[in-house]
């Protein structure tokens, strides 16, 4: 029986050649494009899933309480964090520190490259699982003067991977010993290095680590089994009143949460790149339905054509269930090739989709999950498109059918039309979302961010630099091409370091709050376009600068300062007064709103050299740079990076997303359109001598292209009715993460519009017009 039912699926396929295709092409676009996301999603859920211990593994946040302001919850702790939870918290296994990544030059011989890694506790290989190749996991990081690097970096530097006490030197001034090798750090870790070293070292450079009042780093806890997190949550959420008096609360995340959860509204997890993977997935089960749909559609459509091969089955014995058996085969096998096509198509298209995603995906058919996966795809495919045709064609009555043709009842007209309604729903919820994205990723990359990021470019501070700044400066600025000159300790678009121990004129006794810090030189502002709002910007007129502030306007208000200007603040023990008020610029991801932020003059402490480039002479810029820098500064390589790039990586998660549901949104609405040209050949095929006849009778042909289109244009219409408004209030969900969004005018909405209906119409007239200006005697013929 089941070689009988496959021969006559096979033949079924072969004497409808045109709508096989149509079918298999449309399912195997809809699995493609479900496979690409499913293997996406199954990525974004394996991350940092490899620690061993990574159900006990935690980071630590705080949440900064703002008077009169939304809190804000970071990662960044103070450093004598880790060891007073160690020693103070049973429940605590292991409390370690990590830096932030930090880039380091690395010599040997003549080779020299630069690196970037991290500075970490020694357990840090007790914590993580990240396998060395060489060294062990409990010694490497014991000697202060000890580095382990990756084996991709070990065979850059000496050419192998053995290379266990080799000596390489630092920043062309300090030697450390390589006690261990690491393996590559799997794309999926959160945490991205090629080399650690001991943590001991990053202290005696940042002296304000062992503040408890100063922000900079990130703490790790790995809790003992069986430790019940909410409880040690409840000790943690105050433990800074205990050491600092500090206000903030601090609570654990569990770090298998860390990629997807990362992103804070009041201390709670509310979104992160979770969103987005819930979105791919809606995205891939709407595409698949809007394929199956095509099936279900031209199935039913040409139920007519197997009526009588039904009502013969019938009479010679077949139940109903033999039927349903036969008819779910056919789809399942039509789905099985579909399957094959999208494989090969996942194939040729992952390479492209690694690229644009940053993503190492890999399309291994070894793996016995993804076959599974796969044949699942197929199976729910196939069942799902093929179900309503199955149980509507095995329910013909054979004494109605073989007297002749059969003509479909409403109801099955109205299921058809309600899937080409729903199929367009599903359209124009991914038009509209495609266009809501685009613009606010443009709305973005656009807003006055009250600083000038084009035509700024920055290099580290780093081996001669820092004692010839003054002679590097005064040469650069009577460069060509270079329009100002000046220094930070950060990028003003990522201030990462805060604290605390602030005090100011009318400060509540217990009033904690965190505000960012930020070290300059002169001329800082002049260089980024940073504007001064009230009072001045440091002078070399004016020699007590050094101990004077400047403060933004979100600082001014959450200080709650009448009168700025001369108002006293004290930091870290030192008091001195507000000289100037600048305007707030971003100094972090959209997302969030402005922070307050302190600036103080310290030429002594930055490590970023900001050159403004004259307008259209970046080249002749970069070149004066390169030889002034490389004369000064010859054993460091010219590394320069562009502000508006460190702009563009802020928001490369958001550009990625864009780019997907421009792809995505165009694939379901070609799948759709071939879906409606597949009906709408059917239709006109069905009604071929109506259409003969009135060509006979005088119709025009605009009038019948009107005629084979009015029915289907109008279910579009009716689709668009209830995607628009329902698009406007799911992109509306989706744009209040932001603090900073675009409004969703009319115009987006009645492009969504235009655009389904005009590519509706071209996807109709083409047969339409074919149909209309076909020679009446032909179909007329028979007759």
């Amino acid at each position: 029986m089941l070689k009988n039912y496959l021969k006559m699926a096979y033949r079924n396929l072969m004497r409808h050649k045109l709508f096989s295709l149509i079918n298999i092409l449309g399912l195997a676009l809809g699995m493609t494009c479900s496979i690409l996301i499913l293997l996406w999603v199954q990525d974004e859920l394996s991350y940092d899933r490899f620690h061993e211990n990574i159900d006990e593994l935690h980071i630590v946040y705080r949440t900064e309480i703002y008077p009169g302001a939304d809190n804000l919850t970071i990662a960044a702790q103070t450093g004598p964090l880790a060891s007073a939870l160690e020693e103070q918290l049973p429940e605590v296994e292991q409390a370690v520190r990590v830096s932030f990544t930090e880039e380091e030059l690395f010599s040997y011989g003549d080779k020299s490259i630069k690196v970037t890694g991290q500075y970490v506790d020694p357990e840090f290989f007790k914590v993580f699982t990240f396998p060395l190749a060489y060294g062990d996991a409990a010694q490497v990081l014991q000697n202060p003067k000890s580095i382990v690097i990756s084996d991709s970096i070990a065979l850059k530097i000496f050419g192998a991977t053995d290379v266990l006490g080799k000596v390489i030197k630092l920043n062309n001034s300090e030697s450390y010993k390589v006690t261990g090798i690491m393996q590559k750090v799997p794309k999926n870790s959160s945490l991205q290095f090629d080399f650690v070293m001991p943590f001991e070292r990053y202290e005696l450079k940042n002296q304000w680590l062992k503040n408890w009042g100063s922000n900079g780093i990130l703490t790790f806890v790995q809790a003992k089994a069986g430790a019940d997190v909410n409880a040690l949550n409840g000790k943690i959420k105050h433990f800074l009143y205990k050491q600092s008096e500090s206000t903030d609360e601090l609570f654990l995340h569990a770090y298998s949460n860390q990629r997807l959860y990362s992103d804070f509204r009041k201390g709670k997890t509310e979104s992160g790149l979770i969103i987005y993977v819930r979105l791919f997935s809606v995205v891939a089960v709407f595409i698949l339905l809007i394929a199956c749909i095509n099936f279900m559609n031209l199935a039913t459509a040409r139920s007519v054509k197997r009526a009588k091969e039904v009502g013969v089955r019938k009479v010679i014995g077949a139940d109903k269930s033999m039927l349903v058996g036969q008819f779910m085969l056919e789809s399942v096998l039509i789905a099985l090739l579909a399957l094959f096509v999208a494989m090969n198509l996942t194939g040729l298209l992952l390479p492209a989709f690694n690229n644009l995603t940053e993503k190492a995906v890999q399309f291994d058919l070894s793996d016995p999950t993804l076959v599974v996966m796969l044949l699942g795809v197929a199976l729910f495919t196939g069942i799902v498109s093929g179900s309503y045709p199955a149980f509507f064609l095995s329910s013909f009555d054979p004494a109605v059918v073989l007297k002749g043709a059969v003509k479909l009842n409403y109801k099955a007209a109205y299921l058809r039309k309600g899937l080409v309604v729903f199929q367009f729903i599903l359209s124009g919820l991914l038009i509209v979302s495609t266009l809501a994205v685009y613009l606010q990723l443009h709305y973005l990359r656009n807003k006055d961010i009250g600083l000038q990021r084009e035509q700024v470019v920055y290099v580290p501070i780093e081996g001669a630099l820092a004692e010839r700044y003054e002679t590097v400066k005064q040469e650069l600025s009577s460069m060509p091409g270079i329009a100002s000159v000046s220094a930070a300790n950060q990028s003003p678009l990522r201030i990462g370091n805060n604290t605390s121990d602030v005090n100011w004129d009318g400060k509540e006794p217990g009033e904690e709050v965190s505000i960012d810090v930020m070290n300059v030189e002169f001329g800082l502002l002049q260089t980024l376009g940073i504007k001064i709002k009230e009072g001045r910007d440091f002078s070399r007129s004016f020699a007590t600068d050094t101990a004077h502030y400047l403060v933004n306007e979100e600082a001014v208000r959450v200080m709650q300062l009448q009168e700025s200007i001369g108002a006293w603040i004290e930091m870290w023990g030192s008091r001195g007064n507000i000289v100037g008020v600048v305007k707030d610029f971003q100094s972090r991801n959209m997302c969030g709103g402005i922070r307050p932020l302190i600036i103080r003059l310290d030429p002594e402490n930055v490590n970023r050299l900001f050159v403004k480039t004259e307008q259209g002479k970046t080249k002749e810029a970069l070149a004066s740079m390169e030889a002034v820098l490389q004369k000064h500064n010859p054993a460091f390589p010219f590394d320069y990076h562009f502000l508006d790039d460190d702009f563009e990586q802020m928001y490369k998660s958001e550009a990625v997303i864009a780019e997907l549901t421009n792809y995505f949104a165009g694939i379901a609405i070609f799948i759709s359109c071939l879906g409606l040209f597949g009906l709408a050949l059917f239709t006109a095929e069905q009604r071929k001598k109506e259409i003969g006849i009135r060509k006979v009778l005088g119709a025009s042909v605009a009038g019948i292209v009107v005629m084979l289109s009015k029915d289907f244009l109008k279910l579009v219409l009716l689709a668009n009715v209830i995607a628009l408004p329902l698009g406007w209030y799911l992109m509306n969900r989706w744009l209040d993460d932001y603090a900073y969004r675009t409004e969703l005018s009319w115009w987006i909405f009645a492009l969504a519009l235009a655009a389904t209906i005009i590519i509706s119409i071209i996807t109709l007239s083409f047969h339409a017009i074919k149909t209309a200006v076909s020679n009446p005697v032909t179909s007329l013929r028979t007759e």
